[in-house]
């Protein structure tokens, strides 16, 4: 029983994090419309989400913009070309491939193959041209070294 009071704290401060939901469009096509074009946008902010997944403050207000530019009537292409002018080809979460992109297109291929390359190398310099002939006198030596551990470990 006190560990169960011991959690209370806990399950309120979990409910005061908690609010709730930004109010959607009054036109659900709208919305639907601003929600597909969302998932097709990086937020600036977490760089690793779409403007619809993000919660960041920034994400919001790109998302009220692109409520914005629809009810204006820009199309789709539109509202992007605006981004696009405002944020660069980074807002884009599938950049055009261009001079300034390639190395984002391109990059992981190059890496890919330079590793290739390098563990191709390794495993060709480990590799034994040929079976080394040792000498008599290396045959001896060996011999007595071996004899030696021998007496050793005795």
């Amino acid at each position: 029983m006190p560990r169960l009071l011991a959690l209370l704290p806990l399950l309120f401060a979990a409910s005061v994090a908690a609010k709730e939901a930004p109010p959607a469009a009054a036109d659900p096509a709208l919305e639907k419309r601003v929600m597909a074009l969302a998932e097709e946008l990086r937020c600036l902010v977490c760089q690793n989400q779409t403007l619809a997944d993000s919660n960041a403050p920034l994400a919001e207000d790109l998302r009220n913009q692109l409520r914005e530019k629809m009810r204006e009537g820009k199309s789709d292409a539109e509202v992007v070309d605006f981004l696009v002018e405002r944020y660069g080809d980074f807002v884009l979460y599938r950049p055009p491939l261009k001079a300034t992109t390639a190395l984002l297109w391109f990059g992981p291929l190059l890496l890919l193959a330079a590793g290739f390359v390098v563990l191709l190398r390794r495993v060709l310099r480990r590799r034994p041209g040929q079976d080394a002939e040792i000498t008599a006198s290396e045959r001896k030596r060996a011999a007595e070294l071996l004899a030696q551990s021998e007496t050793e470990r005795r």
